[in-house]
């Protein structure tokens, strides 16, 4: 069995919905850094770097990196269509993944730990660090959806792993209501992929609000 380290509200919803659509039988481990009283010491023995998601997989190796894992899932078992069967599709799907991953994901880093960015943290250089992210995770999320046209959905004809993945990395740090006013056809399309019956269940138990 698949085990989950993972925990509420985070980018963890995303490989949920993707082990649900694939029907793999996995297991969640409560683990986060922000949770002292959660797993930490056993997913640092998996990720040192006590990450999350991070999978397990059943013969023991380690996947960390939502993306990474989306496409290995995706690979895996390509009749669950989490990825697209053709070539030129995949390819824009896999690009889509990476892109989330290093540009919004990566910001969204920086928005929530700007000390970490600092040599000489304080609460003006903190506070003026998050804005300029919050800006460019903005934008990057504005080109994301001119580069990424829904056909009907982001991974084509049926929804895929950069749906389900854009659904998640979009909640975070005012992305949605800033979508809502900046590209609202986007916008309309993420609350489309919220309804849908395999990802409406995860999300209600990551966000009660």
């Amino acid at each position: 069995m698949y085990t989950l380290f993972g925990s509420a509200g985070s980018g963890s919803a995303a490989i949920e919905v993707a082990l649900g659509v694939a029907d793999i039988p996995y297991r969640i481990v409560n683990a986060a850094t922000w949770e002292p009283e959660s797993a930490l010491a056993e997913l640092k023995q998996a990720n040192p770097l006590g990450q999350i998601p991070t999978l397990v997989l059943p013969e023991g190796g380690v996947l960390s990196e939502s993306a990474a894992i989306l496409i290995h899932l995706g690979l895996s078992h390509p009749a669950c269509g989490l990825l697209p069967t053709e070539p030129a599709a995949r390819a824009q799907c896999i690009r889509g993944l990476v892109y989330i991953a290093a540009n919004c994901y990566a910001a969204i880093g920086v928005i929530d730990y700007p000390e970490r960015w600092c040599a000489q943290p304080g609460d003006a250089v903190s506070d003026n660090v998050r804005l300029g992210a919050r800006a460019r995770l903005h934008l990057y999320w504005d080109t994301f959806a001119d580069q990424f046209p829904a056909r009907p959905w982001l991974s084509g004809a049926e929804p895929g792993a950069l749906d389900y993945f854009a659904a998640v990395v979009s909640k975070w740090s005012g992305s949605r209501a800033h979508l809502a006013q900046a590209r609202p056809a986007f916008s309309e399309l993420l609350q489309r992929i919220e309804a849908l019956p395999a990802v409406a269940p995860v999300f209600a138990r990551h966000w009660t609000a």
